[in-house]
């Protein structure tokens, strides 16, 4: 089964923020981008793509066939996707350990796995 794996990044500290980044050690830095490249790198993982800063969103909506759009994102910043990733395992728990390993997880964000709707 595949399964999204969509990070929220919530007040995980990033390299975007370099305040919050700074106060991680120069050994928990490299512990993060490590991390990161070792999920890429597992067996079944597609890797996503790092998103903008959800400032940079525009959401779309169409109300009465006319097309709204608003600047930033529709949830609260700290609900925002940071990133995703797609796994192809053999069950859910595989999936679950494997967000598991995602920083973000750990760092006061949340990964949420979604199965892919087949067929």
């Amino acid at each position: 089964m595949k399964y999204m794996l969509l990070i929220h990044q919530g007040d995980t500290p990033t390299p975007r923020d370099p305040d919050a980044w700074g106060k991680l050690s120069e050994d928990e830095q490299k512990a993060v981008y490590a991390d990161y490249q070792a999920i890429n790198q597992t067996p079944g993982v597609t890797p996503g793509v790092q998103m903008q800063d959800p400032e940079t969103a525009t959401t779309v909506r169409v109300e009465d066939g006319k097309t709204l759009t608003t600047d930033g994102p529709f949830v609260e910043i700290k609900e925002a996707i940071g990133g995703y990733f797609f796994f192809e395992a053999d069950d859910l728990d595989a999936a679950i350990e494997l967000a598991s390993r995602i920083p973000a997880a750990r760092m006061g964000g949340a990964v949420e796995v979604r199965p892919a709707k087949e067929g």
